[in-house]
């Protein structure tokens, strides 16, 4: 028997209640900190010989392990190896989500492009875009693997016209994944290195021996990693400090209640930190969900983890009406959002934050962590309100462009030189000045 929380939006202690459920607030532990901290100065100051320090120690490389970094290269020819040696249905499957993704994202860029537009004295100006030299993708490899990762990573870089993709992924115990190196095959990764946690965030980020520096490193991974990406950003940046994982259901009680209750389970299943909510106003309905998760709890495999998942975070939610769980909705601001009605669109624009919106009772979460097409890196732990799923535009740049016509600089240069005056910096109002004919 699970215990979730059942909440009713008309009760005085709603708002309280709510909030508590939904804070989360990694903790900074010190030791992780501080580990990372030494493994990254160590990194900078001894390149090769630390990353393979580390790496043989932490993944428990058989044989002595490695005596150099480049025995931690994983080929092309082995990408190759592993996507042929699949089994079909298993190949079909990468095959066809990649091709999706890619399909999704080359739109996506479609509707990024630059402009320019030239001003009536001659004057142009306008908007450049360019994509990144080079990218580094890290693809978590300890107690689970993840081939959908590396397609919802690598492939916006492809499409965005990254110079060269670098993953690294951690071999525990020296076990390569043949799937995320399949993956790797299909998505047209440039160098993969078998090496993992923070020693590969610092070797990205400032290079080594055998490592050119990226601009940018992108991709989930446990807490040391996630410390690690805190620490380099700034000389390359990252995408994201991804939380627990998060599904939010606003349902009117007429999808089928076992639908609802596995779509639950499909996060809380991630870890115990993970996070599902069901806001509906059919008190009925809700108890017929409960009692799908009580039937349906025992068939799972990992249904210790979201049994802790449901009961320490989970939460079945009474509201009046489907306006005011819009209104929750919004302010819960959801990795996923699952708007499970018969007339799912009308909702759908009343949402201003989520990360990502399944509209209807047959899109299930599920199908978008695989292979609708659009990115499943999304924003948790309610940065949804001010940040988007992982895109092209993640992997680009965008620069000013300004031509000033000698017309232009007459009547920009007065203005200019006015206002630079006004902040006291001379030098830049003598630069505009000294273009004036007069």
């Amino acid at each position: 028997m699970i215990q979730i929380r059942k909440l009713d939006s008309t009760a005085i202690d709603f708002q309280e209640t709510l909030d508590a459920l939904l804070a989360f607030e990694a903790e900074t532990d010190f030791a992780i900190e501080q580990a990372v901290t030494e493994i990254i100065a160590q990194v900078r100051a001894r390149g090769d010989e630390a990353v393979v320090e580390y790496t043989n120690k932490f993944d428990r490389i058989p044989n002595g392990g490695a005596a150099d970094l480049q025995a931690f290269d994983i080929g092309q020819a082995d990408l190759e190896a592993a996507l042929a040696a699949l089994p079909d249905a298993q190949r079909a499957a990468l095959q066809t989500a990649a091709e999706r993704i890619r399909v999704f994202h080359e739109r996506q860029k479609q509707e990024l492009q630059g402009f320019t537009y030239t001003e009536a004295d001659g004057t142009i100006l306008g908007q450049r875009i360019t994509a990144l030299d080079r990218v580094g993708i890290y693809v978590p490899g300890g107690k689970a693997a993840y081939p959908s990762s590396v397609l919802m990573n690598a492939i916006p870089a492809k499409v965005a016209g990254v110079g060269e993709i670098v993953m690294v992924v951690p071999t525990p115990d020296g076990i390569k994944n043949q799937m995320v190196l399949a993956a790797a095959a299909i998505a047209g990764v440039d160098r993969v290195i078998g090496i993992g946690g923070a020693q590969a965030v610092a070797a990205l980020a400032y290079g080594t021996e055998s490592i050119q520096p990226v601009d940018k490193i992108v991709g989930p991974g446990n807490a040391y990693v996630a410390a690690a990406k805190r620490r380099v950003f700034g000389a390359v940046g990252i995408d994201m400090i991804a939380g627990p994982s998060e599904i939010l259901v606003v349902c009117d009680g007429t999808t089928d209640p076992d639908w609802v209750a596995m779509d639950l389970f499909s996060q809380a299943e991630h870890d115990e930190l993970a996070q599902a909510i069901l806001l509906c106003p059919d008190a009925d309905y809700i108890a017929q969900v409960e009692a799908s998760i009580q039937k349906l709890l025992p068939t799972m495999p990992r249904q210790e983890t979201i049994r802790t998942s449901l009961t320490d975070r989970g939460a079945l939610v009474k509201v009046r009406d489907m306006d005011e769980a819009c209104e929750i909705a919004n302010a819960i601001a959801a990795e996923h959002l699952e708007i499970s009605a018969e007339e799912p669109q009308q909702w759908a624009d009343k949402i201003r934050h989520a990360g990502a919106m399944f509209l209807g009772r047959f899109s299930s979460e599920s199908l978008g962590d695989y292979c609708c097409g659009p990115n499943h890196v999304l924003p948790t732990s309610r940065t949804a309100r001010f940040s988007s799923p992982l895109g092209v535009y993640d992997f680009q740049k965008r620069s000013s462009v300004i031509q000033v016509s000698e017309a232009g600089a007459q009547t920009l240069g007065r203005i200019a030189a006015e206002l630079a005056y006004g902040e006291g910096l001379q030098a830049h109002a003598r630069s505009a000045e000294l273009r004036l004919k007069s």
